[in-house]
């Protein structure tokens, strides 16, 4: 066949396949554009991107604000370039961040955010489609349904689905048993996110969905409540009944630039992305990844480290990264290596105490006499005030409620694995707001009663008798900076 009959035939190819049906979203005919041709090319040419996945969507949320949480955003952004890196398109990977740390009078490199001691700038071109009071429990569970008529602002994108498409979904920041933190309103119940999950398997508008959970008691998100069968692989950076932990913090090793008083990430998010920057993701499977991560989260001393957990359709973990991230095509002779080339980290940071720890680095620094010294132990002092009310607070309705030997023992009872925190959410939601009411907002810190209030539920109390106690328990709310009356409620 000569070069002109060649090119006839590719051109009526390519002119009968313009038009097409395209049933998800109209089911009439309709005109490709342009810019899909060389997607229509890639997929009836032997192109590994298209013949192995549909499309790849992504969701990267961190839920907290304020520059002690510099890490949650440093660990978002640091996820945006590796997708964008891997080939991701914007318009597929979908970012929740409050956006008040690049700019932030804190940070010494003003419109520049780092995730390691030696890293480049993760924040340069990373979309911010949801961002302030947007970062919304609301706002998350719209998207990830693709429901755009429930969103309250931001950039309307959402998670547009197809039945052969892949969804990435990376969350950073704050837990408590059962919860989730937000920047802005109530914390994300568990119950509510698996409800969600439920809902879109449910649309047939995924082929499979790969969680990683960076938070504090992150296995009890999904602990007794994410069933098999939905396609949905889950990691966490703990198990449901201890903490996850912030690294590149002052006075580890490695530290952070000696100008930075805030910890850059999370151990867990920063070996997976970590693992993810140096691999060729696509012969590294979501197993080998999980593994890696595992025991360098684990941190060879479980008194500096978590345990990584992972739920759902653990059949999942023998697919490639590549069908959930893409690859970086530098990386593509690299070689797996099963041994974990990457260093342990010597120390790390509670997450609950990475805020003391911000305080008190910028009131060491800070010169005597100084307003930032005065403000420095401000916060420090809020923030420790804060604790301690919520901490006799809950120890003392428990007292009220159970008796003074029995109380302490309900409260910190933990159910056997396998079983989610509380049997009736309802219940924990609404104990949660009449403590706030009487005693003030539990915040980042307070999540860590959450079970000590599921186990209220537990026990049967009604919410009159939560009323009482907790009228007893507190004659005011303490009027600071971490304080409802500033903050809100959680529930």
């Amino acid at each position: 066949m000569n070069h002109f009959a060649v090119g006839v035939l590719l051109l009526s190819l390519l002119s009968a396949s313009i038009l097409s049906v395209d049933s998800r979203n109209t089911g009439s005919d309709v005109l490709k554009l342009p810019s899909e041709v060389t997607e229509f090319i890639g997929r009836s040419g032997n192109n590994e991107d298209h013949d192995s996945v549909g499309t790849r969507w992504a969701v990267l949320i961190a839920g907290s604000n304020g520059f002690w949480n510099y890490r949650h955003q440093a660990d978002v952004c640091h996820a945006y370039q590796i997708l964008r890196t891997g080939g991701m398109k914007d318009e597929n990977i979908i970012v929740f961040m409050y956006d008040d740390i690049a700019l932030n009078e804190e940070n010494p490199r003003p419109g520049v955010i780092i995730n390691h001691p030696l890293g480049g700038d993760v924040y340069e071109g990373v979309p911010k489609d949801y961002t302030g009071n947007n970062v919304s429990v609301n706002n998350f569970l719209a998207v990830l349904l693709g429901n755009k008529t429930a969103l309250t602002g931001g950039s309307g994108k959402v998670v547009d689905s197809g039945p052969d498409d892949h969804i990435f979904v990376f969350y950073s920041d704050h837990g408590g048993p059962g919860v989730l933190g937000m920047p802005a309103g109530s914390f994300l119940y568990a119950n509510d996110l698996i409800t969600v999950l439920k809902k879109k398997h449910a649309s047939g508008t995924y082929k499979s969905l790969v969680f990683y959970l960076e938070a504090c008691e992150s296995g009890s998100i999904f602990e007794g409540l994410l069933p098999k069968g939905l396609n949905i692989y889950a990691t966490t950076a703990s198990n449901a009944v201890e903490s996850s932990w912030g690294t590149y913090c002052p006075g580890e090793f490695p530290p952070p630039p000696p100008e930075y008083e805030t910890c850059l990430g999370d151990l867990y998010s920063v070996a997976w992305m970590e693992d993810s920057d140096i691999h060729n993701l696509r012969t590294e499977t979501l197993k080998q990844q999980y593994q890696l991560v595992k025991t360098r989260t684990e941190n060879k001393n479980f008194r500096y480290g978590s345990h990584v957990q992972q739920y759902g359709d653990l059949g999942l973990n023998k697919e490639q990264l590549f069908l959930y991230m893409g690859t970086n095509p530098a990386n593509d002779n690299s070689t797996f290596i099963q041994e974990n080339s990457l260093p342990s980290f010597s120390t790390a940071v509670n997450q609950r105490d990475a805020d003391l720890l911000h305080f008190w680095q910028k009131f060491s620094k800070a010169p005597e006499g100084s307003p930032r010294k005065f403000a420095a132990q401000k916060q420090f002092v809020d923030a420790m005030s804060h604790r301690m009310h919520i901490d006799q607070s809950i120890k003392l309705i428990g007292k009220l409620l159970f008796g003074m030997e029995e109380g302490p023992e309900v409260l910190k009872a933990v159910r056997p694995a396998g079983q989610p925190i509380v049997d009736d959410w309802d219940c924990l939601k609404t104990m949660v707001r009449t403590f706030e009411t009487h005693c003030g907002s539990l915040s980042q810190y307070g999540m860590k009663h959450m079970r000590s209030i599921a186990n209220i539920c537990n026990a049967g109390i009604k919410e009159q008798q939560m009323a009482e106690a907790s009228a007893q328990a507190c004659i005011r709310i303490p009027n600071n900076s971490w304080s409802s009356l500033h903050n809100g409620f959680s529930a």
